[in-house]
């Protein structure tokens, strides 16, 4: 007979939305975090005083090879609310037997919406627009002055899984190339020209957006020699990982002109990023933000209990990472 979730002790480590919570109070015998995300001696001893099964837990968790060791032998799954899980030492989670998944596919469109938002304000000039109406804005300008890029016809980038974006950037009538490791089936390609290396599509790029995961392989891929390969005056769109990007390369690209303007959800440090970035008139930034809807932080919260749920029924993890 498969156990009654209720009886189930589990951790909920990060201040999931309301929904989120209330499923799992009903679902479980949950701990919850009140009031802000659970730093890691509280989650440590949660799990321990609680005899957790599952953990739940999010970017800001750090789960490192030495907090994995000092979980208690109870817990069978930690579940990040999250698509990345650059926060989460794999191997380490893997040697210990822990079963580990994440939210894919729930994200996507959210973060496909926010990705147009950056690519039309670094074209469009928004972070200077906004700063001269918060200002007070008292002089006109002349139609020379302060001329932003027209993204219609441009031709864009997209260096790893970005469909949704692909999908989305049509509508402004702009061909499109791309990079990933698999290419597409013609009828998923949609007229978008592949391309097998990163070097050989950056060229072709006017913008160049980047849905590619962290790891050791891409770790800096947009370096000094890759924005020099781009079209002079180019817009890079970053809403993957800032660990993808050289932020030193990009600033001294932005102000030589080799980029017009970048567009920025992450970053190599987070949330103690760069601050020179702030200080450049050609970025537009949001705060790691590209999943921040009610509609999405519900759905990844919802897709985490459900792995909970399978798992701590005997059934398989819906989105192992493994």
């Amino acid at each position: 007979m498969q156990p009654a979730l209720n009886h189930l002790p589990i951790v909920v480590a990060y201040l999931a939305p309301p929904e989120v919570l209330r499923r799992a109070s009903a679902e479980f015998d949950a701990v919850l975090a009140d009031g802000a995300d659970l730093a890691a001696a509280a989650l440590l001893d949660a799990a321990r005083a609680h005899q957790a099964r599952a953990i739940v837990i999010a970017g800001s968790h750090q789960l490192d090879a030495g907090l994995i060791a000092q979980l208690p032998d109870s817990v069978r799954i930690v579940a990040t609310s999250t698509v990345g899980f650059d926060h989460i030492d794999v191997a380490a989670a893997q040697a210990r037997g822990l079963i580990v998944t994440n939210t894919p596919d729930v994200l996507t469109a959210c973060t496909a919406d926010l990705t147009l938002m950056l690519m039309l304000n670094a074209c469009r000039r928004g972070a200077e627009y906004a700063a001269i109406m918060r200002d007070g804005w008292r002089r006109r300008f002349a139609q020379s002055e302060m001329l932003g890029l027209r993204m219609s016809g441009r031709t864009l980038g997209i260096f790893g899984i970005g469909r949704a974006v692909a999908q989305r950037a049509r509508t402004f009538e702009m061909p499109i190339v791309y990079c990933n490791r698999h290419r597409l089936a013609p009828e998923l390609e949609q007229g978008a020209r592949y391309f097998a290396t990163l070097d050989a599509m950056l060229p072709e790029c006017d913008l160049l957006s980047l849905h590619a995961p962290a790891g050791d392989a891409t770790a800096n891929i947009i370096d000094r020699a890759a924005l020099a390969r781009m079209r002079r005056g180019a817009v890079l769109v970053n809403t993957a990982r800032g660990r993808l990007v050289d932020e030193d390369a990009l600033m001294d690209a932005l102000r030589s002109g080799q980029l017009f303007a970048a567009g920025l959800d992450v970053f190599q440090h987070e949330p103690d990023f760069d601050l020179r970035l702030q200080q450049l008139p050609n970025v537009f930034l949001t705060p790691h933000m590209a999943s921040a809807t009610v509609e999405t932080r519900r759905a990844m919260g919802m897709r985490a209990l459900d792995n909970v749920a399978a798992v701590l029924r005997g059934d398989a993890a819906l989105d192992p990472l493994w």
